[in-house]
């Protein structure tokens, strides 16, 4: 039995995880933490623990995690550098899954796009879309920031000089090394993401549409259970599901 720390508990990601784990016989959640509940009195209970919550609390979560040597999945985004190297110094001490997406599908669009992006070459424009609802507060989501990664590494530039976030007013010709990126906002929408790949004469797209919550939780509660007994070190769902080396 793998017993769980739920961290971001009351928000729809932590809501949607205690509802994944309460009909599997292999986890427990025993305890569904939030702001300002004593995370460092509960730490003790858990084997492991499952953050879904915002990144300015990376420093003290990470710094208990590796104090008391419990693994950590994370799929919080938008950290800042400074968040970042909390998890990156805590992943030197504790094994940690981190994820931008959870969802097996979604993994398997990251594969595809590099895999793409290889066969498809440089012939080929790269744009990335990704669709959330209303209240999502950091935009590009982290999953398209992950698609921009794969597809800016496969190219071989520097997402930080090629991407353009949205176009506006006379921004003349698309250059050949561009990745462009853009986020909408509205409604409900859970997550949809589509990576483009437009030629003359031919245009390939990559979408996947999260419909429920439900997919990303059952990955991290996966993500979960496959993290115990790890070495240190900083992994994603892509070394989860086996697709690291394929």
């Amino acid at each position: 039995m793998t017993r769980v720390l739920i961290h971001g508990a009351k928000g729809r990601m932590g809501q949607a995880l205690i509802r994944c784990a309460a009909p599997l016989d292999e986890l427990e959640v025993v305890a569904a933490i939030d702001q300002g509940d004593d995370l460092a009195g509960a730490l003790p209970a858990a084997d492991v623990v499952v953050d879904f919550s915002l990144p300015h609390t990376w420093p003290m979560l990470t710094g208990l995690c590796a104090r008391h040597g419990k693994p950590l999945v994370s799929g919080t985004t938008g950290a800042s550098p400074e968040e970042r190297a909390a998890l990156e110094a805590a992943g030197s001490v504790v094994p940690i899954v981190w994820a931008s997406n959870f969802s097996t599908g979604v993994n398997t669009l990251f594969w595809l796009t590099r895999k793409a992006a290889e066969i498809l070459g440089p012939a080929f424009d790269l744009e990335v879309v990704e669709m959330h609802h209303r209240l999502k507060k950091d935009a590009p989501s982290g999953t398209a920031t992950t698609l921009a990664e794969i597809l800016a590494e496969t190219r071989g530039v520097q997402l930080d000089r090629a991407a353009r976030h949205g176009r506006r007013g006379v921004v003349g010709e698309r250059t050949a090394s561009e990745i462009g990126v853009h986020a909408l906002r509205g409604g409900d929408v859970v997550g949809d993401h589509t990576v483009m790949f437009a030629a003359a004469g031919e245009r390939v797209e990559l979408t996947h549409k999260a419909s429920s919550r439900d997919t990303f939780a059952n990955g991290a509660l996966r993500a979960a259970g496959w993290v115990l007994g790890r070495p240190p070190g900083i992994y994603d769902m892509q070394d989860v599901l086996g697709l690291r080396a394929a």
